[in-house]
């Protein structure tokens, strides 16, 4: 069952009107699929409108959406033979970054992303996809084992942000995060980023300095979440939604900045709706993507990667 977000109030009226006349109508006499098929109707075209025009903040919500799709359920959904790889091989495993080898439309790549979890336990074990130095250390031995056998890389990012903790930062968070960075932006295979939900800050850009960065629709990215920097901005965190507008943190926005190179569309109301699909055109997206950058040599690939960030901001 679809958990409604409060923006979508109006549609969870309807939908819970339309499942009341199925319960009445299960077992009865009465003809009321009429006005039920009419319900589904009007609840259809209010998610689309809704959905058409929804806010910077709304958007920030649906990318936070509880039942939104994850690393793993990409994984499932549109890769194959995938084989995960564990372990920094200096402190340890850490689950908010899962990677491992893995077929795309039958193209091998090594593909790395933050995972969130669904439920307690799991968000707990992936520490609600916020990564410590171990993780992002994993990434940069993956993103070198897949340059050593000439495999693309491919990352999906959606995490809140690195985790900000003592031990974090004991173990030496920032220079991981830096490293990761360094990593990517060396890499001598094709790489492809897509923000799958949040990008926050350096957690998110660690893993996604890439030759390409996609954005899934509802998607946001930025140095830091709406709440924060309505902190810091305010003093409160109640201006959050006026944080979100100011920072531009939609793929909309992004990609009209140059930030990104795509917005890959989603299922009307949001992958969350329907993962299958939303899953479907990630994959085509990336695939499309891989296939143009294949076929360059490994100079041109770093020399694109490094002036498409430097050109970032740039006037």
């Amino acid at each position: 069952m679809i958990s409604f977000l409060d923006f979508e109030k109006p549609i969870a009226e309807l939908e819970a009107r339309i499942a009341e006349l199925r319960a009445t109508a299960n077992g009865s006499e009465l003809d009321i699929e009429s006005e039920i098929d009419k319900l589904a109707k009007k609840s259809a075209a209010m998610l689309a409108a809704t959905y058409a025009k929804l806010t910077p903040w709304q958007k920030t919500q649906v990318a936070r959406h509880p039942q939104r799709p994850h690393f793993l359920d990409y994984i499932r959904l549109v890769f194959t033979d995938f084989v995960p790889l564990a372990g920094d091989r200096v402190y340890g495993e850490d689950a908010a970054i899962v990677g491992g080898l893995a077929t795309l439309d039958g193209r091998k790549v090594m593909v790395i992303g933050h995972e969130k979890g669904h439920d307690t336990p799991s968000r707990i074990k992936h520490n609600f996809g916020s990564a410590k130095p171990e993780g992002y250390r994993k990434a940069i031995r993956l993103m070198e084992m897949a340059a050593k056998f000439g495999l693309p890389v491919v990352t999906l990012v959606d995490t809140a942000g690195a985790f900000p903790g003592v031990e974090a930062e004991e173990r030496g968070q920032a220079e991981a995060i830096a490293r990761s960075t360094e990593a990517c932006l060396a890499l001598k295979v094709p790489m492809v980023a897509a923000i799958l939900g949040e990008g926050g800050s350096g957690g998110a850009i660690a893993i996604a300095a890439a030759n390409k960065v996609l954005m899934l629709e509802h998607a946001i990215y930025s140095v830091i979440s709406p709440e924060g920097a309505s902190s810091i901005l305010w003093r409160t965190p109640d201006k959050a939604a006026d944080a979100a507008t100011a920072m531009k943190v939609t793929a909309q926005d992004l990609l009209s900045l140059g930030v990104i190179d795509g917005v890959v569309a989603e299922p009307v109301g949001g992958a969350h709706r329907d993962p299958a699909a939303a899953a479907r055109a990630l994959a085509d997206a990336i695939g499309r993507e891989l296939a143009a950058l294949v076929v360059r040599t490994p100079a041109e690939l770093v020399q694109q990667r490094e002036e498409r960030f430097l050109a970032i901001g740039s006037l």
